[in-house]
Parts: structure tokens; sequence; C-alpha cells
């Protein structure tokens, strides 16, 4: 599935993104370059979405990955938590392919668990 186009994640920002409609962003990308991550848009201490407004993933400095819900940091590359509550825990990584024309899909069966 269509996620998006690289020129629609400018480098160094996050999106969340809908796959299924449900009026709720369910997974959220990351750029870095040119790596894009893609994360379960769950917090795993209590399984609450992180963003603390659309597309608002990454803390201030737009090195990590912050959840809202808890101040919880997650690296980027791994979605290790690095402090906060689920310390250890990680963001649950979802298969996406980046194409050479810039566009990113998601994996088929990566829709299953965006909304279990």
């Amino acid at each position: 599935m269509r996620l998006c186009h690289l020129d629609d994640l400018p480098d160094g920002q996050s999106r969340g993104f809908d796959p299924q409609g449900r009026g709720q962003d369910s997974l959220l990308l990351v750029r870095r370059g040119g790596q894009v991550h893609a994360w379960l848009d769950r917090c795993p201490h209590h399984g609450t979405p992180m963003a603390w407004r659309k597309d608002a993933y990454l803390n201030a400095a737009g090195d990590r990955i912050v959840c809202a819900a808890h101040g919880a940091l997650f690296d980027i590359e791994t979605g290790l938590c690095t402090l906060g509550p689920c310390l250890g825990d990680r963001l649950q990584a979802l298969p996406i392919t980046v194409h050479p024309s810039g566009e990113v899909h998601l994996a088929d069966e990566a829709l299953q668990e965006t909304h279990p």
C-alpha cells in the first residue's frame, strides 16, 4: 500500500498515517536522509498513540521519537526506549519499501498490525 512520496516527508521530519481509514493515525514514518523508519503509532508503555498533535512525533531536537502521554524517548533507527517508563522496550517496526521512484509503500501484511 502506498503511503507517500519521499518529497512528502522532508528530511528530519515525521508524519502519521491512517492506512485503513479509521480516523486515527496508526503508524508513523520518520525520515533521516535517505532512510525512512516506520513504526506502529503505539507506545509500548500503555498502548497510547504517540503524537502530541498531528505529525508531531519528534522531540524539539528532532533526534528522538517522543511519547506525548509519558515523555518516553525512543531511538529513531531502532525504536528502543532510551528514557521513560518503558525503558528498554521498543516500538514495533513495520515493513516498508522505498522504491527508486521515491514512493514509500507499506507491506500489505503489515496492515493487520496497524489495527489489532
